[in-house]
């Protein structure tokens, strides 16, 4: 297994620990309540200060990259079909509650040039829209990949190389839950960074991931530990005092507060 290099060599997190990563925009923060991965959202937090957004991709049928969840439009829009089965044509004339288009990537590179985006893979078909785009807004500095595939991530870190930063796959993710006396091992995978919930359900069983020896582990191996997704006050304090270098959250507003309490101000 290949070693990663470590994250404080890569642009992605120069910014330094601890990071605030705004989820599809921060989708619980009362503005954004319905209008999750919009260009609107988006705005919203980075005009309260956020430089990190993280958010999903698909492609549609004739391979244009939109920034959106589910693999369906009809949750959160006026519309209803699979992305990957329609073209970018009916695709775009969907509204999110009703105002808010579906943004391409694209847009979002455009419209965000400040900002660093994790973002998260979520269908195969996304994969080459994805590294293509990065290539042509030269935003390789600024994504960090994800994906619950381990062969996408494979397919990005070789297609982007060295200086892509990306987080563990679901393999790594699942071994460490189930067998942490293999954690040190593990954290030796290309990944810069672990994102991962706090617990995870196994059976009549809910362990718990992140621990203190995880987290230092991980910093002694050149990564970060970013946990997800995180929305209450008390909790976002008690990671933090754990050491983990990111929090994904919704609410926005009470991640801004938190940091700024402990000396970490977003700056809009």
């Amino acid at each position: 297994m290949s070693r990663a290099l470590p994250a404080e060599r890569l642009p992605y997190f120069a910014d330094g620990a601890p990071i605030g990563l705004a989820h599809r925009g921060g989708s619980t923060y009362e503005p954004n309540v319905g209008r999750e991965n919009t260009v609107a959202a988006f705005r919203e937090a980075v005009e309260m200060g956020y430089r990190y957004l993280e958010t999903d991709v698909h492609a549609t049928a004739d391979g244009r990259l939109v920034a959106f969840h589910d693999d369906v439009l009809d949750r959160v829009t006026d519309r209803r079909g699979t992305i990957a089965d329609l073209p970018w044509s009916e695709v775009s004339a969907a509204r999110i509650n009703g105002t808010d288009a579906v943004p391409l990537m694209d847009e979002l590179f455009e419209t965000f040039p400040q900002a660093r985006f994790n973002i998260d893979i979520k269908a195969p078909a996304a994969l080459a829209p994805l590294t293509e785009a990065i290539r042509r807004h030269d935003a390789l500095d600024r994504v960090c990949i994800g994906s619950f595939s381990d062969s996408r991530l494979r397919a990005a870190r070789k297609a982007l190389g060295p200086r892509l930063a990306t987080s563990a796959g679901p393999t790594d993710v699942a071994t460490m839950r189930l067998l942490p006396s293999v954690v040190s091992r593990l954290l030796r995978s290309p990944a810069q960074a672990l994102q991962i919930p706090v617990t995870h359900r196994i059976g009549p069983l809910t362990p718990t991931v992140v621990t203190r020896r995880l987290v230092e582990t991980a910093h002694r191996l050149g990564k970060h530990v970013h946990v997800w997704t995180i929305d209450e006050a008390p909790e976002m304090h008690r990671l933090l005092d754990l050491g983990v270098d990111g929090i994904v959250s919704d609410r926005i507003d009470t991640l801004r507060d938190v940091l700024a309490e402990r000396g970490h101000p977003l700056r809009p």
